[in-house]
């Protein structure tokens, strides 16, 4: 029953893919829970480096938005609010960071600084050119801490503009290493934990973000679950809530070799977790939709046959207690 549950997600692919035509009814995200604590996590957007639409994509997904019948779809990115000791961070800076932030302070917490923190995954364009924003044509900011890893550190250092960010101290470069802790203060740890992707220009890491009470998992870019030296399964098992990887929904989906840009389609992550608990299930929000993703769209049945088998979609204003 099971197999044949999975299997029909494949056919809704070929139904709802890019070419579905759009819906008229629109949902933007809802709060996932009330908060309760002063740590928590907000999701900031939920689409590919790109976003959502696309440039030069026209194709009835992206025109769905120009029709008004899609709503815009920010980068992906989380934001990590501590009500308690007055501090926010970014995980990412994407090429969305000026509305995310402004998110941030009007709907969570003005503290006076546009940012405690940045956390980068890796250099890839929607997560870590919106540290421009930062640099001496926009803000002109001060000393913002960017935690990077050794690569990614030296790609900022060495190459411009990036290094211009560096030299007039708009940016703060923090080191970090792979499975060491970064303790924010007494109720905030974050870790950098290392995964493969097209390391072009900088190592790849997703993060654990760890509270109080409750932790998170974020990864919102690697080439293919059985690639990594870790299980995803038992990852998943250690944790509250885990944003994965949602890049595209099933293969043949873009028009062009796809083993060039390997994720792990949302198929193969469902299949992985067909024999798992409800609950292990129901911590997976899936994250990083690229604009031809039919999972992306604000209403699809696709997407209800998903959450029907316990999986859920991270939407921009979604909330997280830790």
């Amino acid at each position: 029953m099971k197999t044949f549950q999975y299997s029909s997600l494949i056919l809704f692919l070929l139904v709802f893919a890019c070419y579905q035509k759009p819906k008229e009814n629109i949902e933007v995200g809802s709060k996932a829970i009330k908060i309760k604590s002063q740590q928590y996590i907000t999701v900031l957007g939920v689409a590919q480096d790109a976003g959502f639409p696309q440039i030069n994509c026209e194709k009835k997904c992206c025109m769905a938005f120009y029709y008004g019948k899609e709503s815009k779809k920010l980068v992906s990115c989380l934001g990590l609010v501590d009500i308690e000791f007055n501090k926010k961070w970014l995980f990412d800076a994407t090429p969305d960071i000026a509305e995310q932030t402004q998110i941030l302070k009007e709907k969570h917490l003005d503290n006076g600084k546009v940012i405690d923190g940045i956390f980068l995954t890796h250099a890839h364009i929607g997560h870590y050119t919106g540290l421009m924003q930062l640099g001496r044509e926009a803000m002109g900011a001060k000393n913002i801490p960017v935690y990077t890893m050794t690569k990614m550190k030296t790609y900022l250092e060495t190459n411009g503009p990036w290094n211009q960010l560096v030299e007039l101290n708009n940016i703060e470069l923090k080191s970090l290493k792979a499975d060491s802790t970064v303790n924010l203060n007494s109720k905030l740890k974050v870790l950098p934990i290392q995964v493969p992707h097209r390391d072009e220009y900088s190592e790849t890491v997703g993060y654990k973000i760890e509270g109080k009470n409750k932790s998170a998992l974020f990864i919102p870019d690697i080439d293919k679950w059985h690639k990594w030296n870790r299980n995803i399964v038992e990852e998943v098992k250690k944790v509250d809530y885990a944003f994965l990887d949602a890049s595209f929904f099933n293969s043949g989906e873009l028009e062009r070799d796809m083993s060039e840009i390997p994720h792990p389609f949302i198929t193969e992550t469902t299949t992985l977790f067909e024999d798992e608990t409800m609950e292990t299930k129901q911590k997976i929000h899936f994250i990083h939709f690229n604009h031809t993703n039919p999972a992306l769209k604000d209403q699809n049945r696709l997407n209800d046959s998903i959450r029907n088998l316990g999986f859920r979609f991270a939407k921009r204003g979604d909330n997280f207690d830790l």
